[in-house]
């Protein structure tokens, strides 16, 4: 799987953007949501343009109607480091780099954004400004970290997945036609 650029429809980019802007907006686990895995995706298989502008795009667009908050460079910037973990990807994607690339992308986004809470949380009230806060801090979103590791991972190979599958039908489709 090796598509990077204008092959893949204008369509397909809207439609996951749409799909991140949705899956934030509707009811859902907390931290269950296809972004990382979107920001690996587009990283993999997109222009260098849409490989952080596919989640960032999503993100912005929620958060205009969740509403922007304290933390919200924080949450764009775990999307984007994200997105620049995928760019591993663009060599060869494989159910194993992927596995890989997704955990480490919900490792780097609950590092960052929760430094983020620790640091600017409720006006920088949240938690102490010692190493003991920064700890209770981590330690608190644990659950969300362990919400955000699995469906990162099962977004991830499904999305992948069925990209996969799509495009070895499309092929397979090409070789049957009849001139």
């Amino acid at each position: 799987m090796n598509t990077h650029d204008a092959r893949l429809p204008q369509g397909l980019v809207i439609g996951l953007v749409l799909l991140g802007v949705i899956a934030r907006l509707v009811p859902h686990p907390w931290n269950v949501t296809p972004l990382t895995a979107l920001a690996l995706f587009g990283a993999a298989l997109l222009s260098r343009r849409w490989a952080i502008g596919l989640p960032l795009t999503a993100v912005i667009l929620s958060d205009a109607v969740l509403g922007f908050h304290e933390v919200i460079a924080f949450t764009w910037g775990g999307f984007v480091l994200t997105g620049l973990i995928g760019w591993w990807l663009r060599k060869r994607v494989s159910i194993g780099r992927l596995v890989i690339a997704s955990l480490l992308g919900s490792t780097v986004f609950f590092l960052v954004t929760n430094f983020g809470v620790w640091l600017l949380g409720e006006g920088g009230t949240m938690y102490p400004k010692t190493v003991q806060g920064v700890w209770l801090c981590y330690t608190a979103a644990l659950p969300f970290f362990r919400n955000g590791l699995f469906g990162d991972l099962v977004y991830t190979l499904t999305i992948f997945g069925l990209f996969t599958m799509a495009t070895k039908a499309h092929a397979l489709h090409g070789l049957v036609r009849t001139r």
